[in-house]
């Protein structure tokens, strides 16, 4: 059996937190962020499974395009008209890594034609996997919502 990416179901949300504070211990997201994007962006909620187990995730929702929200906070809404698809989050764990599962759940996630580029915030280490995809830097509007990422974070985009 080969890992596929599914949508996120309501059930599997703990085993992304889990996930999530494993992959990430330095930036912690309450399960309430990983719910609330679930119920406003489904279709851009994903799982990588492999039978009953999850090896990543994906997140990603229509937001502003002047820069990311900020970490562990919730969105409350979507933008009535937003601005681009941001990505906020691709995860996988190690074993899976280098398999072309991120690239496949990119490609899935960014079929739908439309008009919005794509954002994200490229995590230290991570700039030169995203420019292979298209992303570059680009100016951020609010940096104090850059920094709840890291130092060293970047926020880069797409064209549609």
């Amino acid at each position: 059996m080969d890992a596929a990416w599914r949508l996120m179901t309501e059930a599997d949300l703990p085993a992304v937190v889990a996930l999530a504070d494993r992959l990430h211990p330095h930036h912690p997201e309450a399960p309430a962020v990983f719910a609330e994007r679930r119920a406003l962006a489904p279709l851009g909620c994903r799982v990588l499974a492999l039978g009953d187990r999850l090896l990543g995730y994906a997140v990603g929702h229509p937001w502003t395009g002047e820069g990311p929200p900020l970490l562990d906070s919730l969105l409350g809404s979507l933008p009535a008209r937003p601005g681009a698809w941001h990505l906020h989050d691709i995860a996988l764990v190690p074993a899976a890594r280098g398999a072309g599962h991120a690239a496949a759940v990119l490609r899935s996630l960014l079929a739908d034609p439309s008009p919005l580029r794509t954002t994200l915030v490229a995590i230290p280490g991570s700039g030169a996997y995203w420019a292979r995809h298209g992303f570059r830097d680009v100016p951020v509007r609010d940096p104090l919502a850059l920094a709840t990422y890291g130092e060293g974070a970047r926020f880069m985009a797409r064209p549609a």
